[in-house]
Order: C-alpha cells, then sequence, then structure tokens
C-alpha cells in the first residue's frame, strides 16, 4: 500500500494592487484674483471627478466592462458581475465561482489555472449566469475572463483572477490506494482506496474517483465504511485489460472543512488469467490458467479447530519470508514461525497461501493441519525451486484468485481483504 500525494497543485499567488488616495494642499489665496483661480479650480476638480478619467468604467484591469455593471465605453448596455472579486484569495474550490450578465447575454467565458488547464463550465439557457461544472483545485491561480452581449449586438467583456484556498495539514483527506503504475496485476484484481479521514460526502467523492477499462466494460465503486472504497467490473478483468484510476480528488470537499489532496491517473496491466480451486474434502489445490488445467497440488487447510474460510479470495501481498505470530490474530501463543516462506496474503485477518516445512510431505493432500491457511510443501528457508509452495509462489500474481470450497466454515466477509467478489453485483452497485 502507497500513500500518493498530489505532485502537481500550483502554489502561485497574487496579491492584489494596493489603492491610494491622492491629497491636494491649497497654498493661501491673494487677492479676488486669487479667490477666483481657486474657485475655478474646485469647479474644474469636480468635474474630473464626476467625469472620471479614461479608466473610470472599465473593469480591473482597464478592459471595457465592469463588476458593478457600469457602461463600457462602446455603449453597450450589458453589465457582467465576476465572482469572486478580482486579487481575491482564500477562495473555496466550490460554490464561490460565479459570472452572471444583467442587460444582456453571457456569450463567452473562459477560466483557466495558471498552467493553463482550462475549467469546463456552462452557460445557462438564457445567457445569464455561468458556473463551472465540477470543483477548483485548491491553492491554485485562476484567470476569468467573460463577455456579454447585449440586445443591439454590443459586447462588453471584463477580466479578473483569485487564488483558492491552501487546506491545512488537519484539513487534507489523501486516498491510500493498493496499485501502481506500470505495474501487472490478477484477474480478480480489486482496485482498494482507504482515506485518512471519514469521508461524509460519499457522492462527491464517488464522482471523482473513478475506475476505467480498456477494452471497455463497467465498473463499480462500494463503499464497505466511511474510509474505504473498492472498484471492480461485473466479472474477472479479461487478460491484458489497461485499466486507470482517476484520482481528482484535490479540491473535493470530503467532508466540512476537508478537501481532497490528489490529482491523478495509475494505469496498470491485467496479466494472464489464472485463477486456483483449494477443495477442504479432497485435500488439492488445482490451478487454472486461461481457463485451462496447468497444475494440480496436494494442500493441507485448516483443521477442525480452525477452518478455513470459503469463498474466492485475492492474493493482496506476497513475500518470500513471512513473521507468524498468532497472537497477531487472536489465537493466543498457539504458533510463532518466523520464517515461513513464500507467504502469499489473502485475507486482512490473516489468511495466507504459503510453505510449510514443518510438516512431513506425508501431511499434504491427506490432512487439514492449519489454522486456517492454504498450506503447501516447501523447504526451510524456500530454496528449493521445484517445491509446489515455490511453484505456486513464483507463478503467482498479486490479484490472482484462490478460492475455498467444501469448507465447513462461512464465505469469507467481502471486505476481509480484497475479496468484493464474493457479493453479488445487484449488492456492490448498491452502495
Amino acid at each position: 500500500m502507497t500513500e500518493q500525494t498530489a505532485a502537481d497543485t500550483a502554489t502561485g499567488v497574487e496579491g492584489a494592487a494596493a489603492g491610494g488616495r491622492r491629497t491636494w494642499g491649497v497654498r493661501s489665496a491673494r487677492g479676488r484674483r486669487g479667490l477666483m483661480a481657486l474657485a475655478l479650480g474646485a469647479v474644474l476638480l469636480g468635474a474630473a471627478a464626476c467625469g472620471g478619467d479614461a479608466d473610470a468604467h472599465s473593469g480591473a484591469d482597464g478592459k471595457n466592462g465592469s463588476a458593478n455593471g457600469s457602461a463600457p465605453a462602446n455603449g453597450s448596455q450589458a453589465a457582467l458581475t465576476v465572482l469572486p472579486a478580482n486579487g481575491a484569495t482564500g477562495v473555496d474550490t466550490s460554490g464561490a465561482l460565479k459570472v452572471s450578465a444583467a442587460k444582456g447575454k453571457l456569450t463567452k467565458v473562459a477560466v483557466t489555472s495558471q498552467d493553463g488547464t482550462p475549467v469546463d463550465g456552462a452557460i445557462s439557457a438564457d445567457g445569464g449566469s455561468w458556473t463551472p461544472k465540477g470543483t477548483l483545485r485548491t491553492n491554485t491561480h485562476y484567470s476569468v475572463s467573460a463577455t456579454a452581449t447585449d440586445t443591439d449586438g454590443k459586447a462588453a467583456s471584463q477580466q479578473s483572477a483569485f487564488t483558492t484556498v491552501k487546506p491545512t495539514a488537519s484539513a487534507t483527506n489523501y486516498g491510500i490506494f493498493n496499485v501502481d503504475s506500470g505495474k501487472t496485476y490478477g484477474v480478480g484484481m480489486e482496485v482498494s482506496i482507504r482515506f485518512n479521514k471519514p469521508v461524509t460526502n460519499q457522492a462527491d467523492v464517488r464522482h471523482a474517483v473513478t475506475v476505467t477499462a480498456e477494452p471497455s466494460v463497467p465498473v463499480e465503486g462500494h463503499w464497505f465504511s466511511s474510509q474505504r472504497i473498492d472498484f471492480r467490473p461485473e466479472n474477472y478483468w479479461a487478460a491484458g485489460t489497461k485499466v486507470t484510476l482517476h484520482l481528482k480528488l484535490d479540491g473535493v470537499k470530503t467532508s466540512k472543512g476537508v478537501y481532497g489532496a490528489q490529482y491523478k491517473d495509475v494505469t496498470f496491466t491485467i496479466g494472464r488469467s489464472q485463477t486456483s480451486v483449494a477443495d477442504n474434502k479432497t485435500k488439492m489445490l488445482t490451478i487454472y490458467r486461461d481457463g485451462k488445467l496447468l497444475k494440480t497440488y496436494p494442500t493441507s487447510l485448516g483443521d477442525a479447530d480452525h477452518t478455513t474460510y470459503n469463498g474466492k479470495m485475492v492474493i493482496e501481498e506476497k513475500d518470500k519470508v513471512v513473521d507468524m505470530d498468532s497472537q497477531t490474530v487472536g489465537l493466543g501463543n498457539a504458533y510463532r514461525i518466523k520464517d515461513v516462506p513464500h507467504g502469499m496474503r489473502l485475507s486482512d485477518s490473516g489468511t495466507f497461501a504459503h510453505g510449510n516445512y514443518w510438516r512431513p510431505a506425508s501431511t499434504f493432500g491427506h490432512e487439514n493441519t492449519s489454522h486456517g491457511c492454504v498450506g503447501l510443501r516447501d523447504v526451510k528457508g524456500g530454496g528449493d525451486p521445484t517445491t509446489p509452495a515455490a511453484w505456486f509462489y513464483d507463478n503467482s500474481l498479486i490479484g490472482d484468485v484462490v478460492q475455498v470450497v467444501n469448507s465447513p466454515d462461512k464465505v469469507i466477509p467481502p471486505s476481509n481483504g480484497l475479496n468484493g467478489w464474493n457479493m453479488a453485483w445487484s449488492s456492490w452497485v448498491e452502495s
């Protein structure tokens, strides 16, 4: 599991220009002529204040529009309003950006980030307003350019800029996901994302996180808790499928006052199709490759007091050597084996397929002796590549499926590992 953070968040902040006040000093006037000159100066000054200078009716950058609806130089009656105000900082990523027109209709609105990325948005049917279709990114400088025309076809335009909020660490929510770019996984691989903070705005987050496939198949997410969402198709992935996790979380409010942080794509490949079936009755592990029987190995599953879960279990980790301690799975001092070879995790609760060197070869295929795992013959240190455990380890991918059948135990809960395949599709898509 790797924690990925946003690497491309914009950091530029542009402050508003400082305003100033001009003061007028007047020396004492001498005589009637001096008083008349002073009065004339006051009249001229008053005229200038009423008439304004060349930019008095311009927008914030001197263009022929304005935020308060005053008429542009070409006489257009259209009045533009852009929110937030020009130069604003700490702007929220949703709800704050709005463009509207009075006495006219919007004809063009362009909003871009400082790296030139456009913000998708739409002008309303009546031409009176424009709003973005999604959320803005955090700590990013945006530029706005808007144009509207009045009933005579005369145009007014306005430009402005603002910077969005930069959340504190305590107001940032990261999704920890289980896939890496460029890697190859088995046909049962589920994309799992676990957030470091609870998500209350699950619909918004679900809209911001998607998984797509080539060739295309529907892929749906399922919330297992307020901090975990998994994605899978209805059936196992087809071999060779290209899968992409799209994280567009930066700026999305995952809960009140808390923002998502990532904005990236992660693309991986589905390898050959391999599934295996461990039969608790026959004590055999049968391995299928691309739908055809490939190997069969004798195995040893859970004993009568520690039965193995039934169901489809996905390999979520692989380790050449695993330290197995019964205390970590609530079994007291039942065992402590520090050098279990060829371990492949099948559940979060401690189910593994692994090598077993401490039982005689005659055990496998004849007796169930484990504490719930799928055991295969191995040697101490795991150095013999011809053993069943070594072969199975070397020829398995993270994402391959190992299904246990005919065990007296229950079917493994879908949330225990990457085991959502044990949930009906109709139930999966409900959340």
